[in-house]
């Protein structure tokens, strides 16, 4: 969780907050996604986080990839905008949040896959046709359509 939400939590404690959030869907030469299976839920999601106070949101999207993974996006190209009503959740802990969720798709990428150990559980790569069910309910809008440009 950033810094800066972190703040406004000691504030606000559970109540919706509105949140940019700047993620990664990163697909390697084999045409497969890689996926984290988070800690909190169990339950399987593409790299992302919270923009910072000032934070360019490609920036945000490399760190999040970066911490999350263990990878460093050499290339982004944005992917889509995702807001509304599918993008609110309620975490197991209670935050609840409405996200404007900025995706970038990443192709290429250097370094080892690395599990951050107090995020995710599982980092795994996925042919388009195998994405578990299993998956966090805010990336779904994003996925649903990235699965569709693939014809999934």
């Amino acid at each position: 969780m950033s810094n800066y939400i972190m703040d406004l939590r000691k504030i606000v404690g559970h109540r919706t907050l509105l949140q940019v959030g700047a993620s990664v869907i990163v697909e390697d030469s084999a045409g497969r996604i890689l996926l984290q299976q988070r800690t909190d839920s169990g339950l399987w999601g593409y790299s992302g986080g919270s923009v910072e106070l000032d934070e360019a949101v490609e920036d945000a999207a490399k760190r999040e990839l970066f911490e999350e993974t263990g990878l460093c996006a050499e290339e982004l190209k944005l992917f889509g905008i995702f807001s509304g009503p599918q993008t609110h959740h309620i975490y197991p802990n209670g935050d609840e949040v409405s996200t404007v969720d900025i995706v970038f798709l990443c192709k290429k990428y250097t370094g080892e896959l690395k599990c951050q150990e107090d995020e995710s559980l599982d980092l795994r790569f996925f042919e388009p046709s195998e994405v578990p069910k299993e998956l966090s309910p805010p990336i779904i809008p994003a996925l649903r359509k990235y699965l569709q440009t693939r014809g999934m």
